[in-house]
């Protein structure tokens, strides 16, 4: 088919113009492969994001790492997530890590699950039931057939 036949259907893109078309960035949380991101509980209070950084680099490179604290005290809550790159890094890390013992406390390891925000929507909203038009008890409901 020729170039010039091409353009002049409907919704058709010259390739001159195609070249030029760029996808949208992707968000970090969806850059990495969904095992990747794991789950580190039983956290002492006092550990922080670059302890964590030190001792789970030992088995991959690592995004990011996020110690989840109270919004109103901003202590921590004892568990933290840890993104890597890779997610046989992460599998190796959970691996190696889960049920070891961490400055004085048995850490637990395990594969984050997803949530609200991975999904980039929020619950919806129904409001109160809604009420039945269903027959009071004792009451006789005709059926035509």
């Amino acid at each position: 088919m020729e170039l010039s036949m091409l353009a002049s259907f409907p919704g058709s893109v010259k390739p001159s113009v195609r070249a030029n078309l760029s996808l949208p960035k992707l968000t970090s949380r969806h850059e990495y492969p969904l095992a990747s991101k794991i789950i580190v509980k039983n956290l002492s209070y006092s550990t922080g994001e670059t302890t964590l950084q030190k001792d789970f680099s030992n088995f991959g490179q690592i995004a990011e790492v996020k110690v989840v604290k109270d919004v109103n005290t901003k202590r921590s809550k004892g568990y933290a997530f840890i993104q890597y790159t890779c997610q046989d890094d992460a599998m190796l890390a959970l691996e190696t890590m889960d049920q070891k013992d961490l400055y004085g406390r048995k850490i637990s390891v395990e594969i984050a699950r997803l949530g609200w925000s991975d999904f980039d929507a929020r619950p919806r909203t129904s409001g109160p039931p809604k009420k039945w038009n269903l027959p009071e008890e004792g009451e006789v409901v005709d059926c035509w057939y």
